[in-house]
């Protein structure tokens, strides 16, 4: 008696096993560039929103700065940014339109004093809004954030200016370029005005 061995038993692969793996890597190898590209392009574009907070940011310094670098009226007295005369509308006892005439408000600076004199020394240790001006720059720390290949060094630019005509304004626009410094992708401002602050009373027990 002969054995025969049955044909069925035997184990392989049948040919549509086959090909369903040829396509099934197919798949993986022709959609693994785009992935890597998608990756790419989502790790790009976060660079690109870390750049526009960090220019968010730098306007948001910049108002904490004095209106002007004259604001203060004397630096061993007051820490307190005082209302610039500019349009010449404050009275003898330094109030215009608008202050209220007690302890502790906002006063215009004394400007029977001439400009230079009691603000020297101000100026030199005072940060001003229009010492936040500058030209175009790298926005980042790190000057070379384009070495991994995979993103791209971006700039800043911060420019000052009298808003909507009114020189008790000032607009800060700060503009984000691309790595070539001319490509610009967004601009921010905000507005800053003279209106100095009011002081505080210190309660001593």
């Amino acid at each position: 008696m002969v054995n025969r061995s049955n044909a069925l038993m035997r184990s392989a692969f049948t040919m549509l096993e086959l090909i369903f793996a040829i396509v099934v890597i197919a798949i993986s190898v022709m959609s693994l560039p785009m992935m890597i590209q998608v990756t790419s392009r989502g790790v790009e574009e976060n660079i690109v929103q870390e750049a526009i907070f960090a220019a968010s940011a730098e306007l948001m310094e910049a108002t904490t700065y004095y209106w002007d670098n004259r604001s203060i009226e004397d630096i061993n007295v007051s820490s307190l940014s005082r209302v610039v005369d500019v349009d010449s509308n404050c009275d003898a006892d330094r109030l215009r339109p608008g202050h209220i005439n007690q302890p502790f408000h906002r006063r215009c600076l004394d400007s029977s004093v001439a400009a230079g004199v009691n603000y020297t020394a101000a100026e030199l240790l005072i940060p001003s809004l229009n010492m936040s001006v500058h030209g175009v720059g790298n926005i980042f720390d790190n000057p070379l954030a384009g070495a991994a290949t995979y993103k791209d060094t971006y700039q800043s630019q911060m420019e000052i200016a009298m808003g909507l005509g009114d020189v008790n304004v000032k607009e800060l626009t700060v503009s984000i370029f691309e790595a070539d410094g001319t490509t610009l992708i967004t601009r921010l401002s905000i507005y800053s005005a003279n209106l100095g602050e009011i002081d505080y009373f210190k309660r001593r027990f």
